[in-house]
């Protein structure tokens, strides 16, 4: 009985084994399911682990000069320059680029579907390879728009939308996916080497700025990257830096724009950036990545890694870091390790893929957009002309030095006058067609040169670039020519010439910081050229005008006063001469205010003292002494007069303020504020109004004044007159409580205060809250390791 009872086990034991077979096979030959917009669910539920791994590390990075990995052998890491590269996957190599010059891709899952997606550099304009395969006879030249910190001048978020707008088309038209960009991390200190990236040292100019332009880019169905999140503020050992910052500023200043550009233009990604945060990295802190940014805000994208940012992939997936870039085959494998072994759940990996899948749903690859190669870029660039006149500031204009008078003759001093700076370097750079100097934009403008001063110029600079050492890397870039010695000619050019111009230039980017001397601070052959020439013009009664062409804040305060007039030009864009020739001309009126401001003394800068950390030379971390004082927060509460305060530019007309009317005494819920603003000169204009509000300062200490809103009137005629409205909620009211985890508008009186500048004020009103508001409660998270002996000034 024992026998028949166990071979009868054993039949039933075959056919069962049998028929899972069967169905498996059956399961096997019916048709894998394929991703659309309303299946991702499901898409996931039939993924394996390897290719859920795939998905989450992206594809690799083709590094110029960089041999590929050997077939046969593991990929190993590779040093380039000091730095370790980590092993890419033959993938990367073996798969042709769709863009050539996009900075990476994802892995595609032809099996269910899911195309692979493209992302490309950079927050100036698209960053691809113009010319392929060594064929010159097509070329894929991009828009060099202007850098994001002259964009943020204009202050006209309608403008900046529309740079987006154009931007977004070379995006979607050259076949990429998403931009990686805008950069909006804080101009915490001048010599941040990324500020021209940026666009203020005020959270609510930067998100403002960052959601019109996201939603522009976006508008034409691809998607941006917003970066650097979070507290990047400088290029020095940005890969290891501790970034010690108390939860109160990480609230108030550096989460703040990220928060306004998730809420208004929701991005389809999120960058973490490469800095430690309080001990941890930013790409491994689920605190910050998931509880802040998508629980706290409803952020619905994804975030990727900074190109070989982070240590620990799977602490990166915990975290909700979704997508690791530009990804490596080891990652994948610790990936699948973890799962396997109950490091890293199921739910959280299914969590990451999911959010990539829900973009890749919305991509023009996936929606197998046929792309033209052929954006308008003529069109594009009258973009890009119109925004670089906008946002430029005029810093001074003694007894009407400008505009220049029709007819004049104008001899143009400095190197960057004849090789103007469109733009910085690094992922920001720009591979454009051409870039106008200010010679041909002045020529352009049919303004009279000193032909003989332009030829010498033009030598000196070709025979010294002959002589400068060719870059060694992507980082590596040769120091700037020294300034031609005029001191011979310059008296002759004061004879034959009306006016003279001075252009000065700065260039700055991703890997390093500035430095003060002969960076911020002019070098002796700069100040030499200034002194030199204004010495020759004045004695003959003519005006010394000098164009900054620079991407950050530079120190005026040393030779200002030996000039007639400054202009702010920044960094901007290929059509540079064109759009500083339009402003020196008085074509444009200028109507840029500073978005940063520019201090009287690098000393009286308040991160000055502890930037970029310590120790001096390699510093491991930096520790935000300062707290909430950064920018005109500090100047304006320590009663510290700087150069050119925040908000501050000029016109070549007049503007009155007047009429400030609120809509109530008594706060309840919200007020408006109206203020009507006349053009009382006699050119056309554009004013920006800024609205600062002065809190109650009760049981906290607060800055004296906060940029609450602002807008940009339309072009005014002589004697027009425009109200603008501005609404305050009870959010704009608060402050962060640490110890309560939450906003609160405190009770007591507050302030209105309007005008052209923070420190110009035209009108003010006042109203009451009648007792505490709290506005929000929030998480706990970010809290520093050690005790920061912030500043106070209360």
């Amino acid at each position: 009985m024992r026998t028949s009872y166990k071979l009868h086990v054993a039949l039933a034991c075959v056919l069962f084994a049998g028929g899972i077979h069967q169905a498996v096979q059956a399961q096997s030959k019916s048709p894998a399911p394929q991703l659309s917009a309303t299946n991702v669910k499901q898409i996931v539920a039939a993924m394996t682990l390897e290719e859920k791994s795939k998905l989450v590390v992206g594809m690799g990075f083709k590094m110029p000069g960089v041999p590929p990995p050997v077939k046969g052998k593991k990929p190993e890491a590779i040093d380039i320059g000091g730095f370790k590269l980590p092993p890419s996957d033959p993938d990367a190599y073996n798969i042709p680029e769709k863009v050539p010059g996009a900075a990476g891709r994802t892995h595609a899952i032809p099996r269910l579907g899911i195309p692979s997606i493209t992302v490309s550099d950079g927050p100036a304009g698209l960053r691809i390879e113009p010319i392929r395969n060594g064929d010159k006879s097509k070329t894929y030249y991009a828009t060099a728009f202007p850098v994001a910190t002259l964009l943020a001048s204009t202050w006209d978020t309608q403008l900046v939308n529309k740079v987006g707008v154009a931007f977004g088309n070379e995006v979607r038209e050259y076949g990429v996916d998403i931009l990686l960009a805008p950069g909006l991390n804080i101009h915490r200190n001048p010599l941040g080497g990324r500020n021209f990236e940026y666009y203020s040292e005020d959270p609510l100019v930067a998100g403002s700025m960052t959601a019109a332009i996201v939603n522009g880019i976006e508008s034409n169905g691809v998607g941006t990257s917003i970066k650097h999140y979070a507290a990047n503020n400088q290029e020095t050992n940005r890969n290891s830096i501790n970034t010690i910052v108390s939860e109160r500023a990480m609230r108030e200043l550096y989460l703040r724009g990220f928060e306004i550009a998730v809420k208004k233009a929701q991005p389809w990604t999120v960058m973490s950036s490469y800095n430690k945060l309080n001990g941890t990295f930013t790409s491994e802190r689920r605190d910050l990545l998931t509880t802040i940014l998508k629980k706290e805000w409803g952020f619905k994208g994804f975030v990727m890694t900074d190109w070989f940012g982070g240590k620990d992939a799977v602490a990166q997936m915990k975290a909700g870091n979704d997508l690791l870039m530009p990804g490596n085959p080891t990652q994948s494998d610790d990936i699948v390790a973890a799962v396997k072994s109950g490091k890293l759940s199921a739910q959280q990996l299914d969590a990451n893929v999911e959010r990539i899948l829900n973009v890749i749903v919305q991509s023009p690859t996936f929606k197998k957009y046929k792309y033209s190669d052929a954006p308008d870029l003529a069109g594009h660039a009258a973009v890009a002309r119109e925004a670089a006149a906008q946002g430029m500031v005029l810093l001074k204009n003694d007894d009407h030095a400008l505009p220049f008078g029709t007819g004049k003759r104008i001899a143009v001093f400095g190197n960057t006058s004849y090789d103007i700076i469109a733009g910085g370097t690094g992922s920001g750079d720009v591979n454009k067609a051409y870039t106008i100097s200010l010679m041909q934009g002045l020529a352009n403008a049919n303004f009279k040169l000193q032909e003989t001063l332009s030829n010498n110029y033009k030598a000196y600079l070709t025979d010294m670039k002959a002589k400068q050492p060719k870059p060694k890397n992507f980082f590596d870039h040769p120091a700037p020519i020294p300034e031609m010695d005029v001191n011979a000619i310059v008296g002759e050019e004061a004879n034959g010439a009306d006016e003279a111009l001075i252009t000065i230039g700065r260039n700055a980017g991703e890997g390093a910081d500035r430095k003060l001397e002969s960076d911020y601070y002019l070098n002796d052959a700069e100040k030499g050229l200034i002194n030199g020439v204004a010495s020759a013009f004045h004695a003959k009664g003519k005006k010394v005008i000098v164009v900054l062409n620079v991407g950050g804040v530079v120190d005026v305060t040393a030779w200002r006063d030996k000039v007639d007039g400054i202009l702010l030009a920044w960094q901007p864009g290929l059509e540079a001469g064109n759009a500083i020739a339009d402003v020196l001309s008085g074509k444009v009126n200028p109507s840029g205010k500073l978005a940063t401001t520019f201090p009287a003394d690098y000393k009286d800068v308040p991160s000055a003292n502890n930037f970029p950390g310590t120790p001096e030379g390699k510093p491991t971390q930096v520790i935000y002494e300062e707290g909430i004082y950064v920018g005109y927060r500090y100047y304006d509460a320590a009663k510290v007069t700087p150069a050119y305060e925040f908000g501050y530019g000029l016109s070549y007309t007049n503007f009155k303020f007047s009429d400030l009317k609120l809509s109530s005494k008594v706060f309840k819920n919200m007020i408006t504020a109206s203020v009507t603003v006349k053009n009382t000169g006699d050119v056309a204009g554009k004013e920006v109004v800024q609205l600062y509000l002065a809190a109650p300062k009760k049981d906290l200490d607060k800055p004296e004044d906060e940029l609450k809103a602002f807008g940009k009137t339309k072009l005014l005629a002589p004697g027009q007159s425009q109200t603008l409205t501005f609404t305050i909620k009870a959010a704009d009211l608060a402050s962060f409580y640490t110890d309560r985890q939450a906003w609160i508008a405190d009770e007591g009186d507050y302030k209105v205060k309007i005008g052209s500048s923070s420190r110009k004020i035209e009108e003010t009103a006042s109203f009451s809250l009648a007792k505490d508001i709290t506005v929000e409660k929030v998480n706990k998270a970010l809290l520093p390791e050690q005790t920061i002996n912030e500043l106070k000034l209360k």
